[in-house]
């Protein structure tokens, strides 16, 4: 076949590996390649302005790659690589493993990585968007893929479905590359018109009189908080150690198991250690809180990480590439809250208006450099405030990506300044 492949990164490299292996040589196309060239393996390198569809069997693309890009514009053999791999393994087993899928616009990673911890002595592993790549897991053929599913995926995938789908709550994001937050939802939503009546399905409870939820074959667990979900799938929430926002992810997680596999192992999901960059505390020197929240790279993620410091003053380091997001959820919250912004990068502008609109006190840093420097002026040395970097925002403005941003926050944090 002439399988042509859209984007060269880190989803479809490993991808282009297990082709290769199968005697399989490629046309990769990438905005990165300027003219054509061939790798060791023989592959084709080419400008997507090379590409025509009519020499083209094939064409699995990169999820990140947006609908209006030209390539998908062209193509005519669009396959997700969710639904490559899982015509392959129709192909080659009956005996099919059981596929978890994990989306949300918040937690997806956590709560992946929790339910994996869960059903590890079921022989699960984890990937999708992290852990071990689609045609690895096809490789090793483990019983239980739990997979985290972006949105992007879901828009591109038309055939495979899973046994359980899990949803967080779905809040505005990636708006740009969906169109608009309806699309978004749509796409969140539209795996359940394909899931059959042996699956199950975790969904937040404003979403249940969708067109898509309402045609669901399933059975269908709503929710609006953690209780809910303790309540329906009959679980101990108060054996669990993790607070908000994590306690969600950790009562998603305790359902999917219990649910699929009767695995619902409190003891077992305490011991998960929470990512580094998303809600992570720690204490300088004069015991003063820091927060690095790096990951919260939206309005959600930020908001989440606000209400759970609402009793103190918070001192929020805010700003980045905030990809034209609806700023206004996250000025309502802060409204009526003892805080300070101190804003950074590409959209400061942006969150310069909304303070004043909304009469929020905040100094314009330009960088986190510079805002750390007046942070460390202006904190007394027994404050008991929390100084919150939450950006809201993507760090591509500024930095190589959120764990770079998060970890010269801590660096700077822990500077002495006195």
């Amino acid at each position: 076949m002439h399988i042509s492949i859209f984007g060269y990164g880190v989803t479809t490299k490993p991808l282009v590996k297990f082709l290769n292996a199968q005697g399989q040589k490629l046309y990769i196309y990438d905005d990165k390649f300027e003219k054509i060239a061939y790798d060791e393996q023989g592959n084709a390198l080419l400008p997507p302005s090379e590409f025509n569809a009519h020499n083209s069997d094939m064409e699995i693309l990169s999820p990140g790659i947006p609908p209006f890009h030209a390539l998908v514009q062209k193509a005519r053999h669009l396959v997700s690589e969710y639904d490559y791999f899982m015509n392959l393994l129709h192909e080659q087993s009956k005996d099919l493993p059981f596929h978890i899928w994990i989306s949300g616009t918040n937690g997806k990673t956590t709560t992946t990585q929790m339910t994996t911890l869960l059903l590890e002595p079921f022989g699960a592993k984890s990937g999708g968007n992290i852990g071990t790549p689609l045609s690895t897991l096809y490789e090793q053929k483990p019983k239980i893929w739990v997979l985290e599913t972006s949105s992007f995926s879901l828009h591109y995938t038309h055939y495979a479905y899973p046994r359980i789908y899990a949803l967080l709550p779905v809040r505005e994001d990636h708006i740009s590359w969906h169109g608009s937050f309806k699309n978004y939802i749509d796409d969140k939503l539209s795996v359940l018109l394909r899931m059959d009546s042996r699956t199950f399905a975790i969904i937040p409870r404003e979403l249940k009189e969708h067109t898509f939820v309402r045609k669901y074959k399933g059975e269908l667990i709503t929710y609006e908080t953690s209780l809910d979900l303790a309540k329906a799938c009959g679980f101990d929430m108060e054996t669990i150690i993790f607070k908000e926002p994590f306690l969600l992810d950790a009562c998603i997680a305790l359902s999917i198991a219990k649910l699929g596999f009767r695995a619902d192992n409190v003891q077992r999901l305490n011991t998960f250690h929470i990512g580094a960059h998303r809600i992570a505390e720690f204490y300088d020197k004069y015991n003063r809180l820091w927060v690095d929240d790096s990951k919260g790279t939206n309005v959600d993620a930020t908001i989440q990480a606000i209400l759970r410091y609402a009793n103190r003053h918070i001192c929020i380091i805010l700003g980045g590439d905030d990809k034209g997001a609806n700023l206004t959820p996250l000025f309502e919250c802060m409204r009526d809250k003892d805080i300070e912004i101190f804003s950074i990068g590409a959209n400061e502008e942006r969150l310069l208006e909304f303070a004043r609109r909304y009469h929020i006190h905040i100094l314009p840093c330009g960088t986190l450099q510079n805002a750390m420097r007046i942070i460390h002026k202006k904190r007394a040395k027994d404050a008991q405030d929390v100084v919150l970097l939450s950006p809201a925002a993507a760090s591509l403005d500024q930095f190589s990506s959120y764990k770079q941003r998060g970890e010269l926050f801590t660096k700077l944090a822990l500077q002495d300044e006195s």
